[in-house]
């Protein structure tokens, strides 16, 4: 099992690019899989005047700073930047971090930042149909020596790419759980961070309705479409990995109001139903050991991505649990 995280306001202070730096640097020296930033002009858990890192470039200079992490976005919005300028960072990125950089994409979703940006926020349908496309240019500057490509949003033609990614095939994540993204998915990615939609234009810590409705349930039966999926595109499921975004939180003491108050925070009534919900990893040690073990029994997750919520979580998950994970 592969473990990351996602950081948050609370890891960078006030958008501080060597407050990042320096996170990534202590989560690769505790053993951690990947780092992930997330890609908005203002973060969903802020306001449009709190500071922000630009995803792409932030990565570069953590890129130059780190030597084994890998650099996974969660995720870019494939609307924010063409598709060929967005396959040369990408590429750029993988050279710097000496092939390091997994391409964590999806088809954007907080509409008022788009429309404060000047950017237009097409139906879910034209989004996902140029993320499909972006995805195409990506594939074709990143392996082809001469690059072209024509669809009914993007086209390119000669695009060279020189230098070329290390990776001669860079990972593919795409983010989400929606019906079009799991065909998307199907066809192209090699893993899936499936989480709750985000139709209401709020990501789920925010969304207390589409939390509330990710159930464990809901979430087997998404990983059951997209088998089915697969199975006729004719890839086999273990072709692509399942991975999670979620809080976690961790205490050392059972039934920590801490930890009451964070289940309360996604809209539980109490922990007990936070502990149920795959957007969600609370408990002591032992539980989310134990919690862990379930889902990648239950569901084939092996790829989890922690929002921290708590200053002692990191320190516990590190010291009580990674141990036992990998005896």
């Amino acid at each position: 099992m592969k473990f990351g995280v996602f950081l948050s306001d609370g890891d960078i202070v006030d958008g501080d690019i060597k407050k990042a730096i320096q996170r990534s640097i202590e989560l690769e020296e505790a053993g951690y899989y990947s780092v992930s930033l997330n890609d908005h002009f203002y973060s969903p858990l802020g306001n449009p005047q709190s500071n922000q890192l630009e995803c792409l470039t932030a990565y570069a200079a953590i890129a130059q700073a780190t030597k084994t992490i890998k650099l996974v976005p969660a995720v870019i919005s494939a609307s924010f930047r063409p598709p060929a300028i967005l396959a040369k960072m990408i590429a750029m990125i993988d050279q710097i971090s000496g092939g390091r950089f997994i391409t964590g994409l999806g088809a954007g979703w907080q509409d008022k930042e788009y429309i404060a940006h000047g950017y237009e926020f097409p139906p879910l349908k034209t989004r996902l149909e140029q993320l499909e496309e972006t995805i195409q240019v990506i594939n074709e500057m990143s392996s082809k020596t001469v690059p072209s490509f024509k669809g009914k949003h993007f086209k390119i033609n000669h695009a060279y790419n020189n230098p070329r990614p290390v990776q001669t095939k860079i990972p593919l994540m795409l983010g989400g759980s929606g019906t079009g993204l799991l065909k998307i998915a199907a066809r192209e990615a090699d893993i899936l961070n499936i989480i709750p939609p985000t139709g209401n234009g709020k990501d789920f810590i925010n969304d207390k309705e589409a939390t509330l409705k990710f159930t464990m349930n809901v979430l087997k039966e998404r990983i059951d479409i997209l088998h089915s999926m697969l199975t006729k595109e004719g890839r086999d499921i273990s072709e692509i990995e399942i991975g999670g975004l979620m809080l976690l939180g961790i205490s050392k003491k059972r039934n920590d109001p801490e930890l009451v108050e964070l289940s309360k925070q996604l809209g539980f009534d109490d922990l007990k139903s936070a502990q149920r919900a795959p957007v969600a990893l609370l408990g002591t040690p032992e539980e989310v050991l134990e919690e862990i073990h379930n889902r990648h029994r239950d569901t084939g997750m092996s790829y989890f991505i922690f929002v921290n919520g708590t200053k002692l979580t990191e320190q516990l998950f590190v010291n009580e649990v990674m141990p036992s994970l990998s005896e």
